[in-house]
Parts: C-alpha cells; sequence; structure tokens
C-alpha cells in the first residue's frame, strides 16, 4: 500500500505532496474540493474529526493530520530525504523552532481571516475581527523576514523543509503587493523552492498560481 495523501491544489496539502516527492515514496493524491466543502463532508470527517486539510493514510493505516508533525514523521521514517538536518545538529533546533512558530503563529491565523465569523461573538464585527487577523499575519511575517539568515535558505547550513513550509504559507499572502514590497528574502527562497530538483514541479503544480 502506497501513502494516500487528501488535499487540494494551493493547500497545505502541497507541503506534504512535496515531502512524499522528496522522499521518493509511492502516493496517491485523492482530491478534495475546498469550494465544494467536501472537507465537512460526514465522508471525509471520518478520516479527519477536524474537517480540515491536509490528511495522510500511511503504508500501514495510520492516520495522520497536522502538516508539520506529517513532515517529522516523514523525515524518520525516510532518513535519506534528509527534510531536516540531523538529531541533535543545531541546525536542526533552528530548523524546528521556525517549523512550529510558522505552525502555530501564522497557520493558525488563516481560518481567522477566511472565516471571521467562526470567531466573532453573534452580532459582532466580523470585518474586524479578519482585519486583526491580517495586522497579526503581516506582523508574523516580518518577525520571519527578519531571521532568515541564509541566502536564499532560512539557515545559513542550506535548504531543509522549514522552506517549503514558509515558501507555501507566503503564497496565501493576503495582500501579494505587500509581500513583495516588505518580505524581499521570503520572496526569494519561495523562488527558490520553485528551481529545486525533484520537488520544483511538484511545488508549482500547488502554489505557481499564486506566486
Amino acid at each position: 500500500m502506497s501513502y494516500q495523501l487528501y488535499g487540494e491544489l494551493g493547500s497545505g496539502a502541497g507541503i506534504v505532496e512535496v515531502a512524499l516527492a522528496a522522499a521518493g515514496v509511492p502516493y496517491e493524491f485523492r482530491a478534495v474540493s475546498l469550494d465544494k466543502s467536501e472537507q465537512r463532508s460526514e465522508t471525509y470527517a471520518r478520516l479527519n474529526p477536524q474537517r480540515k486539510l491536509p490528511t495522510l493514510i500511511t503504508p500501514a493505516g495510520e492516520t495522520l493530520t497536522e502538516s508539520a508533525a506529517i513532515l517529522l514523521v516523514l523525515d524518520e521514517r525516510h532518513p535519506g530525504a534528509r527534510l531536516f538536518p540531523l538529531p541533535r545538529m543545531p541546525e536542526r533546533a533552528q530548523a524546528l523552532r521556525w517549523l512550529v512558530f510558522a505552525a502555530a503563529e501564522l497557520y493558525s491565523v488563516i481560518e481567522i481571516s477566511d472565516y471571521p465569523e467562526r470567531f466573532t461573538p453573534h452580532g459582532g464585527n466580523a470585518p474586524a475581527v479578519r482585519e486583526l487577523a491580517r495586522s497579526l499575519w503581516r506582523e508574523r511575517w516580518q518577525i520571519v523576514e527578519a531571521q532568515i539568515a541564509g541566502d536564499p535558505w532560512l539557515l545559513h547550513s542550506g535548504f531543509c523543509f522549514t522552506d517549503v513550509y514558509l515558501a507555501s504559507l507566503s503564497r496565501w499572502s493576503f495582500d501579494p503587493a505587500w509581500r513583495a514590497q516588505h518580505l524581499p528574502k521570503v520572496e526569494k527562497l519561495a523562488a527558490a523552492i520553485a528551481t529545486q530538483p525533484i520537488i520544483g514541479d511538484v511545488w508549482r503544480k500547488h502554489y505557481a498560481r499564486s506566486a
């Protein structure tokens, strides 16, 4: 049995598909349409009770969710892919630091911006909640921009999959013009991902339209 990845083009599933391509393992991509709200269906909820993308089913039949966690599992099970620096290396600590920052502080803001009514008391001001989310998004991306130490990668030591995670999330920018002006290092990093052997084609398939 191969891996089965449930997701949609341009979603967080792209992060996982890039990792599967890097690992060189067989997988099947199973489309779940966000436009049709297929992730909200009872059928999908049996796979992922959070009704979010992505979901990965392993060859052993395990169900994995949360894209950052999936990357860490794939790194552990396919060490030859070198998704992250090796254990106990200082570079790994920094790679994981910013992976978790992106998952907790950036990824989480997307839902608030897209669906502010879910976070607004009845009769509250949903547009104000959306604008607050977008303000936090911009502030947190500027923190990332200031921490990019390599050229073009996050770490001086070179590429790791935190780069893919950041590049993918950056394509969901609410204001591409602002991104181009204020996040030149992030933009350079994302452009470099698109040119990488093996993974570049998969990354472009998901995110080139939002570049």
